[in-house]
């Protein structure tokens, strides 16, 4: 029987208003709406659009009868109480108690999930993860963190924390995330693998992707593996690099949760092939053995409508 199921992305960049239902064992999407975050800085204004994008889909849907709502949003928050604290990408959400004033409107229940938990939620219902019992999602994109599912259900942790592993340390130094040099997050995201780059080049110019001192701050993780696909050594090396830390920082969590499989996503799921050879090796050398043998690590599957799909997962929980 059909499920049908609200849900909104909040991002630091954009929004999405979601219509979609459970069916069978799956997931679809039925409906969609974008907006600029930037477009309504304050929250209230924000949660006004996304009321007012629901109820123009809901209208152009007249048979849909959404049950439940799931919110997916960057953290900190209170899961429980549904109150969004202060995410550094959403200035001026600062105790917003966001499922109390959409219950109020939309009259169905509201949940609110971290947005690495409901990613993990989604792969593991419907994507890369399932029919697994204990799995981790990295998100491996802007920043790092995890989602984890443990004997068949969402930890989240006593506050809520749990799945941060983009602040474990890895180095005394080295790139910047998380506010700490050195940091898992700092090696394995976009901002980090920029960071490796730009260091990188200022010791190694001239080089096809940077050729000037000049040129040093427009460096991406775009750029580089852009060049790096083209067989640029200095390119293919940055990413060595960053492919190292991912096996050092996977090998803490394969060592100490025990899980049959690692999704991860983002940039991952892009350059796999650049980050995975490294990786293996240094995890042969740091995991122990039977873990690593029950253990896969696989891109993400759900891919571009994984962040669609979390927040209807969460709604589906």
């Amino acid at each position: 029987m059909k499920k049908w199921l609200i849900g909104f992305d909040i991002g630091g960049t954009k929004c999405a208003a979601i219509i979609g239902y459970t069916e069978n064992g799956g997931i679809n999407i039925t409906a969609k709406s974008v907006f600029a975050t930037a477009d309504y800085p304050s929250p209230y204004a924000c949660i006004d659009k996304f009321i007012l994008e629901v109820e123009i889909l809901l209208r152009k849907n007249p048979d849909v009868s959404p049950q439940a709502l799931g919110i997916s949003c960057g953290g900190p928050l209170d899961s429980k109480l549904g109150i969004i604290q202060s995410p550094p990408n959403l200035p001026l959400w600062d105790e917003v108690h966001i499922c109390e004033i959409l219950e109020n409107h939309f009259h169905i229940p509201v949940k609110l999930c971290n947005d690495a938990d409901a990613c993990a939620l989604a792969e593991w219902k419907f994507g890369a993860g399932k029919n697994t019992q204990n799995m981790a999602f990295l998100t491996f994109g802007t920043g790092l963190g995890a989602g984890l599912i443990l004997n068949g259900q969402l930890y989240s942790g006593s506050c809520g924390m749990a799945g941060e592993c983009g602040h474990i340390r890895l180095a005394p130094t080295g790139p910047t995330g998380y506010g700490k040099a050195g940091s898992f997050e700092g090696f394995c995201s976009g901002g980090g693998i920029a960071q490796l780059g730009k260091m990188y080049a200022a010791n190694h110019l001239p080089l096809s992707w940077c050729k000037t001192p000049e040129d040093i701050p427009n460096i991406t993780t775009k750029l580089l593996a852009e060049a790096a696909h083209n067989n640029d050594a200095g390119a293919i090396e940055v990413f060595r690099q960053s492919g190292e830390k991912l096996g050092y920082g996977l090998a803490i969590l394969i060592d100490l949760l025990n899980l049959e499989k690692i999704v991860i996503g983002s940039v991952f799921q892009r350059c796999e092939e650049l980050l995975r050879p490294e990786m293996e090796k240094i995890l042969q050398k740091e995991t122990l053995k039977q873990s690593l043998a029950a253990c896969r690590i696989v891109p993400a599957e759900l891919k571009e409508n994984i962040g669609d799909i979390a927040a209807l997962s969460v709604a589906a929980l």
